[in-house]
């Protein structure tokens, strides 16, 4: 029962779900999951299901990016091993392309650690589509979103986890809800009323058309055209927009064109007699937050249930991760798990 869970995790996202694993493994505690929705809804706001899911190195030049970096290889290391070992997780790894119509000299110059990836090559001039300056190839993964969501919510329901189904309106309402929880994880996506946070609208199209890579290509107007197969028959997502502080809910019908005639010319192959077989428009929101991920510890003082007293608990913040959050998950749950290891002065097992 909720009552007697001592760490609560905010969100089912993908950053709740990863840490909620991360907390049941190794802090050895009950964990209780609150969240208005789990794998399996559909919400705009719930962005982990429609996400594309996959994985693309960047030159890691700032503090921020270095971050990343490291925490994207957490999270490489843990995918690794769940693709061998559950084949049903809906994880594979495959090549990656990545095409530059103006390339960054960051990305030529394979500064940050960019050309550290596994399999990383330049492509030669013959090998890049019509407009395409300059490109390279290396390991990438992807994986089914839908369905990576649904073994990580059975693995934790598996393993003992407790869920609750609630739209909470604060963080002070928590306590209440479980009387004896000791830490809460803020995995809300937007945070609470967090004014650095905002919705980043985000349109793809999925269709049946199959690929065997994960192609990304920058085009000199700065917008994006990707490709990336979902395994276990999970269709392809050809994208995307990105729309910072755009509330409207609906797809545009000449957003999906543009991005379907972009795919045909960055990888010809994928067109199966002179066009694709459409599945679904995708449209979500992106949790973004300006300065990135959000991921610090305090204290959070509540007042007790008679009224009386207060009590203090530990509040770990996880949100706000953009369009990064399969990309950073395991890294960020690692890190969630070594913050609430160091607030109970308890030691952290060391191989997560």
């Amino acid at each position: 029962m909720a009552e007697n869970c001592k760490i609560v995790v905010v969100g089912a996202g993908i950053l709740g779900l990863t840490a909620a694993l991360t907390l049941q493994e190794h802090i050895k505690q009950p964990v209780l999951i609150i969240a208005s929705e789990f794998p399996g809804d559909e919400s705009i706001n719930y962005a982990s299901p429609w996400a594309g899911a996959h994985y693309r190195p960047i030159p890691a030049l700032t503090a921020a990016d270095i971050r990343a970096q490291k925490l994207m290889t957490v999270t490489n290391a843990v995918l690794r091993t769940q693709a061998s070992t559950h084949p049903e997780a809906g994880i594979r790894f495959m090549e990656g392309r990545e095409y530059f119509e103006d390339p960054p000299g960051s990305y030529v110059g394979l500064q940050g650690g960019y050309g550290d990836t596994d399999g990383f090559r330049v492509l030669h001039k013959s090998e890049l589509p019509s407009g395409v300056q300059w490109g390279c190839t290396y390991q990438a993964w992807s994986l089914n979103s839908p369905v990576y969501c649904a073994f990580l919510m059975r693995r934790f329901i598996h393993r003992g986890g407790k869920t609750l189904r609630m739209r909470l309106v604060s963080l002070q309402e928590v306590p209440h809800i479980a009387p004896k929880s000791e830490v809460v994880v803020n995995c809300s996506g937007v945070g609470f009323g967090d004014p650095e946070c905002f919705p980043t609208k985000g349109q793809t199209c999925l269709v049946k058309n199959a690929c065997d890579r994960t192609i990304t290509q920058q085009n000199k107007d700065g917008s994006w055209t990707f490709i990336i197969p979902r395994p276990l028959e999970g269709g392809t997502v050809i994208g995307g927009t990105k729309n910072p502080g755009d509330w409207s809910s609906g797809a545009n019908e000449d957003v999906r064109r543009t991005l379907l005639e972009r795919a045909a010319v960055m990888y010809p192959s994928i067109v199966v007699d002179g066009g694709f077989e459409v599945i679904r428009d995708i449209v979500g929101r992106r949790p973004t937050r300006r300065g990135g991920l959000r991921l610090c510890t305090e204290m959070m003082e509540v007042k007790t249930e008679e009224g009386k007293g207060k009590r203090t608990l530990q509040l770990v913040h996880a949100y706000g991760a953009g369009g990064s959050g399969y990309e950073l998950s395991w890294g960020v749950a690692k890190e969630v798990a070594n913050l609430v290891a160091k607030g109970q002065q308890s030691p952290l097992k060391a191989s997560l």
